[in-house]
């Protein structure tokens, strides 16, 4: 029979949903697990982009795309299981290329990003009135809304990798970029070793070196101690030949870059294994621990969504009810 204010006669379950439906108000009881999983469900699945694979295309990306042409000239590494701007769930992953006697034109964005230098010399970045030489394994930031531009003096190509934190304005639409009028925002040289945007691998080695674990681990922070943004951490890890990293499973998703060395990850009980130059994901709730190879030292680079997952109470560490690590 009919009930009090609906139109038509509902007398089942399929009835109510249908009739609602019709009025955008969708019940939730058939989709209850959809919404409140039993465990995290990232979309992003494990992968490896390997630099001998991608870095030829770069290389002749700088022949073929002219400065004119490209803003920025990146190849963004994007997860199988999605499209573009999803390294992982939460954060995105480029590899940027500058060719001798080019701009990448200024710019400033919402986004806030990390460069971390693979490879060349001559290369700069300027950040807000200061321009950074870039050497290989810095760690260089781009805050929120700072103009920034990147040039390349001298022979040979400048790459890195970039990590933003795009994929969050998907959920927030709240980003975008102003031009500035000029091709380079006005900067000066400032010393990267005393510059608060700017973390030379030299500082980074000799603290994972004075650790005597066999896996250790490092955080870059600000001087105060507090994380370099509120969405992105950058860290850094060294694990001894033939070593590992300890197990670890967290509502986290990172994406790894082999400085040197080599090894494999155990991800979710899929091998994956890389080289120097490789880069690596691994998205939120997946186990996984790392190997280092028999010949040497590795060492390896890392950016996560940790601030942003811990500052929203999302944080948590396989064993660790409070989520404390």
């Amino acid at each position: 029979m009919a009930t009090n204010g609906v139109n038509g006669t509902v007398e089942t379950v399929d009835d109510v949903i249908k009739g609602a439906s019709k009025y955008n108000a969708v019940p939730l009881w058939p989709q209850m697990v959809k919404y409140n999983p039993p465990k995290p469900n990232p979309k992003c699945i494990p992968y490896i982009w390997r630099y001998d694979d991608v870095r030829p295309y770069l290389l002749k990306a700088g022949e073929l795309v002219k400065e004119k042409d490209a803003e920025r000239r990146v190849l963004m590494l994007i997860n199988p299981k999605r499209e573009g701007p999803y390294t992982t769930d939460t954060l995105y992953a480029g590899l940027q290329l500058v060719m001798p006697n080019e701009t990448a034109p200024a710019h400033r964005h919402t986004a806030f990003a990390l460069r971390f230098v693979i490879e060349g010399n001559g290369g700069f970045t300027a950040v807000h009135g200061q321009r950074i030489q870039m050497n290989r394994g810095d760690v260089i930031l781009t805050p929120t809304w700072n103009w920034h531009d990147h040039g390349k003096d001298g022979s040979g190509p400048m790459i890195w990798l970039d990590g933003l934190d795009l994929p969050q304005f998907q959920h927030f639409p709240v980003h975008f970029v102003e031009h500035f009028q000029e091709k380079r925002y006005p900067a000066e040289n400032v010393d990267s070793g005393n510059s608060p945007i700017v973390f030379p691998w030299a500082h980074m080695k000799e603290k994972l070196d004075s650790d005597l674990g066999v896996w250790a681990k490092q955080e870059y922070r600000k001087a105060d101690g507090s994380y370099v943004s509120k969405t992105l951490g950058p860290s850094a890890e060294r694990i001894q030949a033939g070593k590992s990293s300890r197990l670890r499973r967290e509502t986290t998703s990172c994406v790894y870059h082999v400085i040197s060395g080599d090894g494999h990850s155990i991800i979710d009980g899929q091998t994956l294994r890389w080289k120097q130059g490789d880069t690596f994901c691994i998205p939120s709730w997946y186990p996984y621990q790392l190997f280092a190879g028999e010949h040497g030292t590795l060492y390896l680079y890392r950016f996560d969504d940790k601030p942003m997952i811990e500052a929203l109470g999302f944080y948590r560490n396989e064993g660790a009810e409070d989520g404390s690590q």
